[in-house]
């Protein structure tokens, strides 16, 4: 299973490697809220921090950040602490690969919630500079997750019939998020999707038969046939 050690380590780090780059060069080139359109209206990258979880939803008090943060870590270890599972027992390398893309992206948003607010300044009204004398806009463990992929592909408004919505307007993709982001969900998409090959163990090779050894029957003895009477 080296191979498949190997490949997980690299998926690991190319994930992080393309977030981050992509993280950093957003908080040092756009104003947060400013917007660049990439593929028409349907395609931008829009700079906005996430200061808590998915969706910007937020724990409350002023621990909140810390408690979220540590249970990042206590998942990035389970998650590690999974995949070795996975390699020593020899299950399927998609379900190793899907979990090392989960991995990356964990890793990734930590990144930014331990280091970002000690490295940057804020984002807001202006674009944001690296280690700046007077530090960071946060302490350890208490900065905002970089999201700037969003693809608002269709909106309009829900038809006043629809119970609950009616009348209300929507956008399809609303959610604004990040590589990090993406590796998450596809590896969770993934496992979902193929599960019932992933979750079946590898079946160790049977050790081939020794067949040096095979009963023969020998044609000559030194005992003598006994007659056979026919009356």
């Amino acid at each position: 299973m080296k191979k498949t050690s190997r490949n997980a380590v690299i998926i690991v780090l190319l994930v992080l490697a393309m977030d981050q780059l992509i993280k950093i060069l957003v908080k040092t080139h756009l104003i947060e809220g400013e917007e660049i359109l990439v593929a028409g209206h349907w395609f931008r990258l829009h700079f906005v921090e996430n200061s808590g979880m998915a969706f910007s939803l937020e724990l409350p008090s002023q621990y909140g950040k810390l408690i979220l943060s540590g249970f990042r870590l206590i998942a990035i270890g389970f998650i590690i602490y999974m995949l070795r599972t996975l390699i020593r027992e020899k299950y399927h390398p998609g379900l190793v690969y899907s979990g090392a893309m989960i991995l990356a992206g964990a890793i990734g948003n930590m990144v930014d919630s331990a280091f970002y607010g000690i490295v940057f300044t804020d984002s807001i009204g202006r674009v944001a500079s690296a280690f700046p004398p007077g530090g960071g806009y946060a302490g350890f463990l208490r900065g905002n997750v970089v999201d700037m992929l969003w693809f608002p592909v269709a909106h309009g408004t829900f038809p006043n019939w629809l119970p609950l919505w009616g009348g209300q307007y929507f956008e399809f993709f609303r959610p604004v998020f990040n590589i990090a982001d993406a590796a998450i969900t596809i590896g969770v998409a993934i496992i979902i999707v193929f599960h019932r090959t992933f979750f079946q163990q590898a079946i160790e090779p049977e050790t081939p038969v020794d067949a040096t050894h095979v009963d023969t029957i020998s044609d000559n003895t030194d005992e003598p046939i006994a007659p056979v009477s026919v009356d």
